[in-house]
């Protein structure tokens, strides 16, 4: 696995990179520098990107929006001191595939960088109540249009109530007697047409909107 760590705290990135190279993690680039940390992400293409949140010039959240808006596709996980639930949900939307937290153990963000890589959005345990919660209560953040609905599908509508419900692309497709190649096609499409980066992002925007409430008293 080969990495960028982007942090302005020099201190933490080499004992960072220590922890990473001990177990096998390359790492390619360790900049302290936004700006500089999105060249080189788009030169030298790594697998992940592991990014600061607070961070001097351009904010984490800030560089995270721009790789995302030039188009770079390479996961990119937030690792931070912060656990506050407009940070997470701010990363959430902008495109990260993952939340993490400094003070967890190294096994367990090896881990998790490995999940991230496979396509899954990892979100610190101490975390999944504060995301739970947004996702089953709203959260006030969204400023997308007022039907951000209108383009999907009925399918597309159906798979993403599925989706808001937690069930994985495996589960969806067993569901809907359907394959997980369509099931995945279809989220793409969901995600493209909500502008949005991730799955988890799409779950809370439908639950902002009460869309399968909406769904389920248009059915009854």
């Amino acid at each position: 696995m080969n990495i960028i760590l982007i942090d302005d705290h020099a201190l933490f990135r080499i004992g960072l990179e220590g922890i990473l190279e001990r177990r096998g993690i390359t790492v390619i680039a360790s900049i302290g520098d936004g700006e500089e940390g999105i060249s080189l992400t788009q030169e030298m293409k790594p697998d992940i990107v592991l990014l600061d949140m607070r961070m001097p010039v351009l904010s984490g959240t800030q560089v995270l929006k721009k790789m995302r808006d030039l188009g770079i596709e390479i996961p990119i996980a937030v690792l931070t001191t912060s656990n506050e639930e407009t940070d997470l949900i701010e990363s959430l939307r902008n495109g990260a595939q993952g939340y993490l937290l400094k003070d967890m153990d190294p096994d367990d963000l090896i881990s998790a960088l490995h999940d991230i890589i496979r396509g899954k959005t990892v979100v610190a345990p101490e975390l999944t109540t504060v995301l739970a919660k947004v996702v089953q209560q709203g959260s006030h953040l969204s400023d997308k249009k007022e039907d951000p609905f209108a383009e999907l599908t009925p399918r597309e509508l159906e798979i993403l109530c599925h989706v808001a419900d937690g069930q994985s692309n495996k589960v969806i497709a067993k569901n809907l007697g359907i394959s997980d190649g369509t099931v995945k096609l279809h989220v793409k499409a969901i995600l493209r047409k909500l502008d949005v980066h991730s799955r988890v992002e799409a779950a809370v925007i439908a639950v902002e909107q009460r869309l399968c409430d909406n769904m389920k008293n248009v059915q009854s």
